[in-house]
């Protein structure tokens, strides 16, 4: 079973906690030491970020680590062989998030085959148009069972909603309003609406709730709205302020979360 819905299948009551970060910073070489560090602190599940040049869904924090990666010298093909050199030494799903250019780039068949070489369960590509999924991707994604994670946000309709559902697996990443990344104070009555609203439709996939997430509000907020939550720009910004240093940057997050 593909390692994201072994996780869903078996969590029970448990809420889920995932973390993003843009792989190749703020050091090119740290990405394997963070994931490790992430799975033993007890974190459910990783988004790891394919840095690229124009991020169109993530705001300025994201942005700039993507931009700090690159110039690294960060590339897809090196990010699969750091994630290759720590395969045995992670048990959690990873998950690949990144744009569909440099994918589409290096090849379907050649990225997913690569996926399974070095671990990785899921892919989000949050500018994949979703015929192009159904037509071009899904085919390779489920020859290689590697599951393809598609977004919702408040503007979807439901229709649309329906039709993700029924074809795709794993889970569905609900963005929590249709701005860009970025860490928020709280959400609003209109986010809280959206909420309600999607857990009334019964959905066939768990859904997990992204973007703003920053502190104990909007993470109970999310949890009690889905199977769990997703923090990305807060975790990227703490990782830069401690140099890479994850075990630091977690400590930090918890305590924000707690507050």
């Amino acid at each position: 079973m593909n390692k994201i819905n072994e996780l869903f299948a078996n969590k029970g009551d448990k809420k889920l906690l995932s973390l993003y970060f843009c792989s190749g910073c703020p050091k090119l070489d740290c990405t394997g030491d963070v994931i490790k560090a992430m799975e033993r602190r007890g974190i459910d599940f990783i988004e790891v970020g394919i840095p690229f040049s124009d991020p169109m869904a993530d705001g300025p924090v994201i942005q700039d680590a993507a931009t700090t990666a690159l110039r690294n010298g960060q590339t897809l093909k090196n990010l699969f062989s750091q994630l290759t050199a720590i395969k045995d030494e992670v048990s959690i799903p990873l998950i690949l998030m990144g744009y569909l250019n440099p994918i589409m780039n290096y090849g379907y068949d050649a990225f997913f085959a690569e996926c399974v070489a070095s671990g990785v369960s899921g892919v989000i590509i949050p500018d994949l148009p979703f015929k192009d999924y159904l037509d071009e991707i899904k085919p390779v994604a489920d020859k290689y069972d590697i599951r393809v994670i598609m977004l919702i946000t408040p503007e979807t309709s439901e229709e649309r909603i329906r039709f993700i559902d029924e074809h795709t697996d794993g889970f569905i990443y609900m963005v929590s309003s249709a701005a860009t990344t970025g860490a928020q104070k709280s959400f609003d009555e209109a986010k809280q609406e959206y909420f309600r609203r999607i857990n009334a439709m019964n959905l066939r996939n768990p859904r997990m709730i992204g973007f703003g997430i920053s502190n104990k509000q909007t993470l109970e907020s999310a949890q009690a709205n889905a199977a769990g939550a997703i923090i990305g720009s807060k975790f990227v910004t703490l990782l830069k302020e401690a140099d890479g240093d994850a075990d630091k940057a977690l400590d930090r997050l918890f305590a924000a979360l707690a507050e």
